[in-house]
């Protein structure tokens, strides 16, 4: 038991107990990196184990394409998903993107990437997403300059 003064060492955070079949994870759903107009979905129950990056590029486009809520997101062609950080990880200072490893953390959403399941890319409960349209991000990459 913990109290605000005495913190237990051996309780283990709920990232990794739960299972990887029934995760949690969060889409950061990215309409303008320089309005910063971003938009999670929550995904629960969600089985790391058996999905790949493009069944997780399908859930998230459907779920953008039948929730009210994203109607204002339905004008972006999503093509790409970045790990944006993993739980208990330190984040970036950018409040839109990972700017860093672009290399290791850019899912594979083509078909050769259907072999890989996200598991594989080191995603697990209460990692966080982004998805964003390519050439957005290559254009605010470039010039990293934010509008009000």
């Amino acid at each position: 038991m913990s109290t605000s003064g005495n913190f237990d060492v051996e309780e283990p955070l709920i990232s990794s107990v739960k299972p990887l079949t029934d995760a949690t994870i969060t889409v950061r759903v990215i309409k303008s990196f320089p309005y910063r107009n971003v938009k999670n979905i929550v995904f629960t129950g969600y089985d790391l184990t058996s999905k790949n990056a493009q069944e997780l590029l399908a859930d998230s486009v459907a779920h953008i394409k039948t929730t009210g809520a994203f109607r204002a997101f339905r004008n972006v062609d999503y093509n790409t998903l970045k790990i944006y950080t993993h739980a208990h990880g330190s984040k970036t200072v950018n409040l839109v993107v990972n700017f860093d490893h672009d290399e290791d953390w850019v899912l594979d959403t083509t078909e050769k990437g259907n072999d890989k399941k996200l598991v594989d890319y080191g995603i697990g409960n209460e990692t966080e997403i982004s998805l964003f349209n390519d050439q957005d991000y290559l254009q605010f990459k470039a010039n990293p300059e934010e509008k009000w």
